[in-house]
Parts: structure tokens; C-alpha cells; sequence
């Protein structure tokens, strides 16, 4: 693993722990609460970036729940859902069965449960799945309160999450320089963002395999397993298509020149010329009744079959 890979995922995985019982990294990569400054801490000199990002569904990944909301916390920006989840107990929180789905503007029952009663977790269980929740949504180490409940250090998916603990920055930025994801290879970043967005050492036992329409939000994992990824040469990476500081595009027609810096001279049949690369090549797949993701396994797909390749060749 390259050291800054090393040092990259260090500072990710902290996130999901600040008790020592549950330490995944090695104490060097270790870093506290005063390491971290905070995303406001970067607006006074990276505004652009700081008020782009600070849009995004990355920044909205977890919130305190609203007085309207059910709930201790919302889980998701609501691109597609929010799923609530509440402590009910001094070592325990509850995922509930109920999700709100931007499909229906309305609650339905969570996705990968069979009623609305919800799956209750402790906190501080064996595979730390839970703090790993609470890691993903949220930025820099977590710690327990007083009556032992979860407290993030800072909920979303900010700007020390990539660039890592920027307080000694802040201080003396000339001294203290942040990393950036930019500087890793597309297989690397692929591995970054694939902690929280899953990679194949990553998937749990419930997922199969590339047949299975479960993974199809685990981008990376499916990514990797692309043709334009294993030959792009390194140039097909995440921030390729999604640049980090801005909110994701749903519109598919705007990844097409990304496409074309590639496959420029394809020629297609008239009847699908006009329509957007992803269309074809990236199906949206249904992960339940009310959400679907775009499939990063980048490939030829026949229609109804969106998981699927009808072959992974690569025109070029």
C-alpha cells in the first residue's frame, strides 16, 4: 500500500473508532479531536470549495434529526432516502424499519428489513458495525458521552474526511501541507473510496457476487471490475466523472464527454445515438421498491437486464 494510501485510509478509518478497544489503525496513523479544525476552518481560504462541497449530499450524510423528523438522527441527504435511527438504551441504537424515499415523497419500510419495528444494534458490538455507520456519515473520530451515547465529531462527509486532520494546517499552512485524494492512482482511489462505499473485502456475507443486484451501490467494487477501468491506463478514476467538491449530477447526458475523451469515433445505430452513454452502458439498478443505482460495472447491458453484461467488451 503506497504511504499515502496508508496515511489516507489512517485518517478514514479513525473515523469509525476513538476507543482503543476498537483501534483498526496502526497508533502513528492515530488522530484526535484537536487534530481535526473542522469545515468552517477551511472556508476563509478555500471558499469556492468549501461552499460547493458544503452543498453536496456527502455534507448532509448525517444530521441531527428535525423536530418533524423521526428519530435521534437522519442517515442520508435525501437524494434518495433518510433512514432514522434513535438510541434506545445506554449501549444500543435502533435503525428504524421506516425510511422516507424521495420515489414516493413518503415512509416505507427500510431496505433489508420485513417490517416497521427496525433492527436494534449495540453500540460497541464485536464487528463495530454500527460505529462504522457513524464513521462513514461523518467526519473525524468518534467518541461516548457521558451516558455512553455516540457523539460524531463532525456529522457529514466533509473536508478533513479526504484531506485529512487539517488543524496544524490552519496554524501554519506553509508547514503543514494536506493530502489530496488527486495524488493517489485510480486503483488506490478506488480502494479510498471504497471504504465507505464498499469494495469486494467489503461487501458482507449477504452479497454474492457481480449477479447480484444488492451491490449494485457499491460502486467501487463494480468498478474495478470494468473493462474501462482495467484498461483506461490509471486515467479512469472516481473523481473522473465525480468531482468531489460538487454535488452529483443526475442528469446521464453530462457524463457523455467523459465518455467520448475515450470513445470518441464510436459510431452508433441510429435508434440509440441520441441517447446518453450511461443509458446503456451504466442501467440504473433497483435495490428495493424505491431506489435505484447506476451500475459502475461499465459494459454492453440488453434491455430488462440492467446487472447483467450481454458482453464487457470495450469498443474502442
Amino acid at each position: 500500500m503506497p504511504d499515502l494510501l496508508q496515511f489516507m485510509m489512517g485518517c478514514r478509518t479513525m473515523n469509525l473508532v476513538d476507543l482503543s478497544a476498537f483501534i483498526l489503525v496502526p497508533v502513528a496513523l492515530a488522530a484526535g479531536p484537536a487534530d481535526y479544525a473542522g469545515a468552517d476552518a477551511c472556508h476563509p481560504c478555500h471558499a469556492e470549495n468549501f461552499t460547493s462541497q458544503s452543498n453536496t449530499s456527502h455534507a448532509h450524510a448525517l444530521a441531527p434529526s428535525s423536530p418533524s423528523q423521526r428519530g435521534h438522527w437522519a442517515f442520508g441527504a435525501g437524494l434518495q432516502a433518510i433512514t432514522p435511527v434513535t438510541r434506545v438504551g445506554p449501549e444500543s441504537y435502533r435503525e428504524d424499519g421506516l425510511t422516507w424515499y424521495r420515489a414516493i415523497n413518503g415512509y416505507a419500510i427500510t431496505l433489508g428489513q420485513h417490517d416497521e419495528k427496525g433492527v436494534v444494534f449495540r453500540t460497541l458490538d464485536p464487528g463495530a458495525r454500527f460505529l462504522t455507520c457513524f464513521g462513514c456519515h461523518s467526519t473525524g473520530p468518534l467518541s461516548l458521552g457521558k451516558e455512553e451515547e455516540i457523539i460524531p465529531h463532525e456529522p457529514g462527509v466533509r473536508c478533513e474526511v479526504c484531506h485529512g486532520p487539517a488543524a496544524a494546517h490552519v496554524r501554519d499552512p506553509s508547514h503543514n501541507r494536506l493530502h489530496t485524494p488527486a495524488q493517489l492512482s485510480a486503483v488506490a482511489m478506488n480502494r479510498f473510496c471504497g471504504q465507505c462505499h464498499r469494495t469486494d473485502s467489503q461487501t458482507g456475507e449477504e452479497i454474492t457476487g457481480l449477479r447480484d443486484p444488492r451491490n449494485a451501490r457499491d460502486q467501487p467494487l463494480r468498478l474495478a471490475a470494468s473493462a474501462c477501468f482495467l484498461r483506461s491506463g490509471g486515467r479512469l478514476n472516481c473523481v473522473t466523472c465525480h468531482p468531489p467538491h460538487q454535488q452529483l449530477d443526475q442528469n446521464a447526458s453530462s457524463y457523455d464527454v467523459r465518455c467520448q475523451s475515450c470513445h470518441a469515433n464510436k459510431v452508433h445505430r441510429q435508434q440509440v445515438a441520441g441517447q446518453a452513454c450511461a443509458s446503456c452502458h451504466m442501467p440504473r439498478v433497483p435495490n428495493g421498491p424505491y431506489l435505484t443505482f447506476a451500475n459502475h460495472r461499465i459494459a454492453t447491458y440488453s434491455p430488462g437486464n440492467p446487472i447483467l453484461p450481454a458482453t464487457a467488451r470495450v469498443v474502442r
